[in-house]
C-alpha cells in the first residue's frame, strides 16, 4: 500500500530538514520546494496528501498557495507554518481555507497530530465519506437555507477554524456543531463536550474548564481534569459563551492561542488538542462595543461566523419537522402513529415560531397529549393563546392563558373528585421566563394534584385530567416525574 505523502513549502533549509525527518519517521512520503513556483510544478506532477507551507517565501506568501489550492486541488489540506505569537497571520490563513496552523519554533509533538489529524482527510475511506454525506441532509429540511447550511457544515468540517454559530434561541446551534464535529476527522477518536457556560457559577468557572488538583481550594476533595482535557482529540462547544464573566474570558483567550491550560492549584501548564465552536444567541459585537466582552477573545472564536436560519426563513420545512417529531413520539408511546390534520398542520405553518425548532417540538409535545384518537387537531395546539403571550399580557390575562391552556377536567364522578381550580391561585410568569418552562410547572403540578386525588391511580388520574392513560404516561416521562 502507497504511503500517503506530504509537500512540504519553506525556503529555510534546516526547517524543511526537520520536517522531512519528523514525517519520514511516521511512515510518509515527502517532497519539499523552497518557493511557489517550484511548489506549484510539484503540484502539478505529483498527487499529495497534505502541504505544509511557511507564510514568507522568496517569490511570495503561503496565502497564494493556499488560494491555488482551494482552487485547483481543493482535496489538499493545507497547513500553515507562522511565526511565533504571530495569531493575526494565523487567523488569515484560516479564513482563507487553511486547515490548522504551527507555530515555529515547531512543537514536535503538535506537528504530529496536526499531521494525522490532517491525514484523516485525505484517505480514501474519509473522501468517500464525505461524499456520501454530502447528498444527505445532515440538518432535517428541504429549503434552500438549510440545503446551503448543509454544504456549510461539510466544507467547515474539513477545517480546525474555530467557529462561531449564531442564531435565534431555539434554532438548532448545538445540533449544527455537533454535526460538524461528526463529519470531521476528530470525530474518530475524539469526543464532542458541549458546555452552557451560562450554567456555571462564575466562581467554578475556571475549574469546570481546566479542572483542578486535590486540596487546591475548598471542596477540592480530588483531582478532576476539566471539560477541556475531556474535550482533548474533538471539539469543544462553548454555548452562550457570551455568558463567560470577562475573568474567564482572558484565560479562555490563552488557551486557544497557546493550545494549553493550566488546572487550578497546578504549577505546569498541559498540552491540549481541541477544537473551538462556540454559539449564542446574544449579539457579540454589541457586547464587544459595550465592553462586556472582549475584542480579542471575540476575534479569536469569530474566525468563521456560520448562521442558523430561524424556523420563520425556512417555514416549508415544518411539516417535515413536525412528522419527524411524531415520530419520536409514537415510538415512546409505542404506538403504531401519531398524526396531524391538515388544518392544525396549517395553523403550525401561519404561526411566528418565537422559539424556533425547540417551540415546534414541544407545541407537538404538549398538543398530543391533548388530541383524541393520537390525531393533533387545530384546537389542540392552543396557539391563539401562546400568540397573545408575545404581546405581554397583564396579570389578569396571563390567569385567562393558564385556564386556557390546561387540560379541561371531565366532570366529577363518583371515582374521584376534581380538585378544585382557582385561576388566581396561579403563579404568574415572570417576564424573563420562558412560557413552555412556566407551563411545564403548572403541568407537574395539576398531575400531582389529580394523582394525590386518586391515591396514585394513573388511570383514574388520566381521566380526572380529561386525557389518555398513554399520554399521561407520556407526560409523566417528558416531565420526569415517572
Amino acid at each position: 500500500m502507497k504511503n500517503q505523502s506530504v509537500l512540504i513549502i519553506d525556503d529555510e533549509p534546516d526547517i524543511r530538514e526537520l520536517l522531512e525527518i519528523t514525517l519520514i519517521r511516521m511512515g510518509l512520503d515527502t517532497a519539499s520546494a523552497a518557493n511557489i513556483l517550484d511548489a506549484k510544478q510539484q503540484l502539478e506532477e505529483f498527487t499529495f496528501d497534505l502541504c505544509l507551507t511557511d507564510m514568507n517565501l522568496p517569490d511570495g506568501n503561503g496565502m497564494e498557495i493556499i488560494t491555488y489550492i482551494q482552487k485547483k486541488f481543493p482535496q489538499i489540506p493545507v497547513a500553515m507554518i507562522t511565526a511565533h505569537g504571530n495569531i493575526e497571520t494565523a487567523i488569515v490563513a484560516l479564513k482563507a481555507g487553511a486547515f490548522d496552523f504551527i507555530s515555529k519554533p515547531v512543537d514536535l509533538s503538535h506537528l504530529r497530530e496536526v499531521v494525522s489529524s490532517a491525514l484523516k482527510l485525505s484517505s480514501k475511506d474519509s473522501s468517500s465519506l464525505t461524499e456520501t454525506k454530502e447528498v444527505a441532509n445532515l440538518i432535517r429540511g428541504n429549503t434552500p437555507v438549510i440545503d446551503k447550511l448543509n454544504k456549510q457544515i461539510i466544507k467547515l468540517a474539513r477545517s480546525q477554524a474555530p467557529i462561531y454559530i449564531s442564531g435565534e434561541s431555539g434554532s438548532g446551534k448545538e445540533l449544527v456543531a455537533k454535526m460538524i464535529h461528526k463529519q470531521s476527522p476528530r470525530a474518530q477518536n475524539g469526543p464532542f463536550i458541549p458546555v452552557n457556560c451560562g450554567a456555571i457559577p462564575s466562581e467554578l468557572v475556571e475549574s469546570e474548564f481546566f479542572g483542578h488538583k486535590k486540596g487546591s481550594f475548598s471542596g477540592a476533595i480530588e483531582d478532576k481534569p476539566g471539560l477541556f482535557r475531556a474535550a482533548h482529540g474533538g471539539t469543544l462547544f462553548l454555548d452562550e459563551v457570551a455568558d463567560l464573566p470577562l475573568s474567564m474570558q482572558v484565560k479562555l483567550l490563552r488557551a486557544i492561542q497557546e493550545k494549553s491550560i493550566r488546572p487550578v492549584g497546578e504549577q505546569v501548564e498541559i498540552k491540549v488538542d481541541v477544537r473551538i465552536l462556540s454559539a449564542t444567541h446574544k449579539d457579540l459585537e454589541k457586547l464587544v462595543n459595550e465592553g462586556v466582552f472582549r475584542q480579542d477573545l471575540f476575534y479569536r472564536i469569530n474566525v468563521i461566523k456560520l448562521d442558523v436560519p430561524s424556523l420563520r426563513e425556512r417555514k416549508e420545512d415544518i411539516p417535515l419537522l413536525t412528522k419527524y417529531f411524531l415520530g419520536i413520539i409514537a415510538k415512546e408511546c409505542e404506538i403504531s402513529e401519531a398524526g396531524i390534520d391538515s388544518q392544525a398542520l396549517r395553523v403550525l405553518v401561519e404561526y411566528h415560531f418565537p422559539g424556533n425548532v425547540r417551540e415546534l417540538e414541544n407545541i407537538i409535545e404538549r398538543a398530543f397529549t391533548l388530541c383524541e384518537n393520537n390525531i393533533i387537531q387545530s384546537h389542540d395546539l392552543n396557539l391563539s393563546a401562546q400568540e397573545i403571550d408575545l404581546k405581554k399580557p397583564t396579570k389578569g390575562e396571563q390567569s385567562r392563558l393558564v385556564q386556557e391552556l390546561l387540560p379541561q377536567s371531565p366532570p366529577q364522578t363518583n371515582e374521584a373528585s376534581s380538585p378544585s381550580i382557582n385561576p388566581e391561585s396561579y403563579p404568574i410568569r415572570n417576564e424573563d421566563e420562558s412560557l413552555e418552562i412556566f407551563l411545564e410547572c403548572i403541568e407537574k403540578q395539576e398531575i400531582e394534584k389529580a394523582l394525590i386525588a386518586t391515591k396514585w391511580n394513573r388511570t383514574a388520574s388520566a381521566k380526572l385530567l380529561g386525557m389518555s392513560f398513554r399520554a399521561l404516561r407520556y407526560r409523566l416521562k417528558k416531565l420526569d416525574m415517572d
